[in-house]
């Protein structure tokens, strides 16, 4: 499953009364550390975890904490240093090398679900907001609400989605922008469009495929696809607006139904658009659309993908996809070790 804030909901919301449950939430970080804060995950007293704070380290030990929550009803912060030598993550070498905060809250009725109802049926229907949770203190109430935002949806990067403390009086509140995942539209249901649908299914990322021709796009072959649209070209436009659609990767092996969707998405306000195929043919396509590079909402990529030496499809699909992730959060899509010489 994806760790993405709207999978872990969805798995959560059906069971909410069914046994308790815990929230935890990393509220501060120094140094680096491998989620930051805003991060949450989900604990029940069946010792099922939903989602992850680390990368892996120290879920136990939480789980352990989040049971003392269940059995009191209080919330409760703990915290994580690998730089000393007193503290387990230092004690088993784990972590990233810095101190992660977290607070564990009971989620019950009593205190509204922590708003987490609410939170999963606005992301639901793909509105973004800010969550704001109280950081406890001792003798502090247990609160949380959600702020649906007032714009329209439009897709930020990660790094706009980190945790920030707001002071309110003596209360310290952590506000996390809260948002649905990536909408990519794919534009062709060849058999080399199925591993791209299932990366990106696997990113907890939500799926269009539109593709007219009756051989295509057989729902057998694309399970994890939300949607599957027969409509014509022209009608992609439309529905990439009133679906907040945030990506499309057109790839028909068409150059007439590639001309035709390219047509259609060019009125859209997607932030990543891209075609496979090489630089000529993305050259004839335009031709036959009748289209320039400018006409476009964003860049369009062409060929699609970042430079891996990929060949067969699944490699391609990481590619593009990687491509679409750097592009939403306006990354460079470097390596982190940079050049390395032999």
């Amino acid at each position: 499953m994806s760790n993405h804030l709207l999978s872990l909901l969805s798995q959560w919301y059906p069971e909410k009364d069914n046994t308790e449950w815990v929230l935890g939430t990393v509220f501060k970080t120094e140094g680096p550390c491998y989620r930051k804060a805003g991060a949450m995950m989900l604990f029940n007293r069946y010792g099922q975890q939903l989602g992850m704070l680390s990368g892996g380290c120290l879920e136990s030990d939480i789980q352990r904490h989040a049971k003392k929550v269940m059995a009191t009803g209080q919330a409760m912060t703990t915290v994580y240093d690998s730089q000393d030598e007193d503290d387990l993550s230092f004690q088993l070498g784990i972590g990233c090398g810095g101190t992660v905060h977290i607070m564990l809250q009971p989620i019950a009725a009593d205190n509204d679900y922590l708003a987490l109802d609410t939170l999963y049926q606005q992301l639901s229907t793909r509105k973004s907001g800010h969550y704001l949770q109280r950081i406890p203190r001792h003798g502090d109430e247990i609160d949380a609400s959600f702020v649906p935002s007032a714009a329209t949806h439009r897709l930020r990067s990660d790094k706009d989605t980190i945790g920030e403390w707001v002071k309110e009086g003596e209360q310290t509140w952590l506000k996390t922008f809260v948002q649905p995942p990536v909408h990519l539209m794919i534009a062709g249901g060849g058999f080399d469009a199925i591993p791209l649908a299932n990366l990106a299914h696997q990113l907890g990322w939500n799926i269009t495929l539109w593709d007219p021709r009756p051989a295509n796009a057989r729902r057998e072959h694309f399970k994890q696809v939300e949607t599957i649209l027969r409509s014509p070209a022209e009608s992609l436009g439309t529905y990439c607006h009133k679906h907040n659609v945030d990506a499309a990767i057109v790839m028909t092996h068409s150059v007439t139904l590639d001309a035709r969707a390219l047509n259609a998405l060019k009125d859209s306000t997607i932030r990543y658009l891209a075609m496979l195929g090489p630089a000529h043919r993305r050259d004839e396509v335009l031709t036959v659309a009748k289209l320039s590079l400018s006409q476009f909402p964003c860049k369009l990529h062409g060929p699609a993908g970042l430079q891996l030496g990929a060949a067969l499809p699944e490699g391609i699909a990481i590619s593009m996809l990687s491509e679409c992730i750097a592009i939403i959060n306006n990354a460079n899509a470097l390596s982190f070790s940079g050049a390395v010489s032999e």
